[in-house]
């Protein structure tokens, strides 16, 4: 009795004293915006025809559409175009401002509005990986995301070391400015009616928009450090509760998938992988899917393969090496169907969501290899600003001239 209850208090201490997976949210917050980025980028030329004016799923039945499900797009508040381009180049600021880390709680907010607004638009405008990012980027709402590889996380670094020093810090300015930007705009919209439907979207706004105020006030005027820690407490509540649901909708993914694959004949007699690399719509790289489809024994040992890990999956988790080395599989096999399969978006948005598995050992070792790589790549740029030395101008007076410049 002793032993559980000294687990179940390590348990909530753990839970409500740090926000767990700090480098996996890291992760998931800029694969998912990076997989946005790509996509916004890729579609540009043809947004108008994808969520535009022009779109076959036009206005008018969108309009319908909207008022059925009650889902939440901006998009249907105007038929008007440039309504339309300034709501898509919003989805794309605010997916670079949150790829950088820079005022993560708002951004991921923006972020998912920008993605709701665009997909709730044409429903039918995708493959698979955008039900993914559908779901992510309302989980990262409540995710402290920018813990690590961020701009938050450097400025707060930044002005803890200033304040060690005895420097004085510099009032936060534009997180107060944002936050009455953003409540301006959600009473404007809220008193307009624009909110009307499914609650999902303004309660997490309504949510969210008086949190933060809270959030920023405590921090800049509380006297003692209990209301700071309450705070921290419901934020780390808040974050770990919402890393269970992004892990457990990972496993849900895999799961759904494996046991539906599991009742389908092709994929028992071991030749559903065969009939996809025969349709044009999937078929980049017709040499490379013929070379694939070849193999009668390669064809089935890639359709029975991709069940077994799918279903075997969720219930790796309990043991730290298989589930390390089914991981990289999946990932493996993400990375065959964007070239194979010519799926990207879809593969990108699985492999952020596996993200949230990954050893937190291999993130930091990959976080200060990238770091030292930038390093370096920091020291060429200076080292190439640098004004060259012509030969003549070296003098014995000055020896380390003799190594600097560029030879005449």
């Amino acid at each position: 009795m002793n032993r559980f209850t000294l687990a179940i208090s390590s348990g909530i201490a753990r839970v409500t004293e740090s926000a767990l997976g700090p480098y996996q949210t890291a992760v998931i917050r800029i694969g998912f915006t990076a997989t946005w980025l790509l996509f916004l980028l890729r579609e540009f030329p043809h947004r108008h025809e994808l969520y535009g004016p022009e779109a076959p799923w036009d206005f008018d039945l969108a309009q319908q559409l909207i008022g059925t499900n009650g889902s939440f797009t901006a998009l249907i508040w105007s038929s008007d175009g440039l309504w339309f381009e300034a709501v898509y180049g919003f989805a794309f600021l605010t997916g670079v401002l949150l790829l950088l880390g820079w005022r993560t709680r708002t951004m991921s907010v923006l972020f998912m509005i920008g993605v709701l607004s665009l997909q709730n638009r044409s429903i039918f405008m995708g493959d698979g990986g955008d039900n993914v990012l559908h779901l992510m980027c309302i989980y990262l709402v409540f995710t402290r995301c920018g813990q690590v590889w961020s701009l938050d996380e450097r400025r707060l670094r930044r002005s803890g070391a200033a304040h060690a020093r005895g420097e004085r810090v510099a009032p936060d300015r534009a997180g107060p400015l944002l936050w009455c930007l953003f409540g301006f705009a959600l009473v404007a919209v809220t008193l307009a009616g624009r909110l009307d439907g499914d609650p999902t979207v303004p309660a997490i706004l309504w949510l969210v928009w008086p949190a933060l105020g809270v959030w920023w006030l405590v921090g800049r005027f509380a006297r003692t450090a209990q209301p700071r820690i309450l705070l921290d407490v419901v934020g780390n509540v808040v974050h770990n509760g919402a890393l269970l649901v992004i892990m457990a909708e990972a496993c849900l993914i895999y799961a759904t998938a494996g046991w539906y694959k599991i009742q389908g004949t092709r994929w028992q007699d071991g030749t559903a992988v065969y009939y996809p690399l025969h349709l044009d719509y999937f078929s980049p790289w017709p040499a490379l899917a013929e070379l694939l489809s070849s193999s009668a024994t390669m064809v089935m040992l890639i359709t029975y393969g991709t069940v077994i890990v799918q279903v075997a999956f969720p219930f790796t988790l309990f043991n730290r090496r298989v589930k390390n080395v089914l991981l990289a599989a999946m990932i493996t096999e993400h990375a065959v169907i964007a070239v194979v399969l010519g799926l990207p978006f879809f593969s990108l948005a699985m492999i952020a969501a596996d993200a949230v598995f990954l050893p937190t050992s291999f993130l930091r070792r990959l976080g200060a290899r990238t770091a030292r790589a930038r390093a370096g790549l920091s020291r060429l740029v200076r080292r190439g600003d640098e004004p060259a030395v012509l030969p003549e101008q070296r003098s014995p007076e000055n020896p380390e001239q003799a190594h600097v410049g560029f030879p005449a």
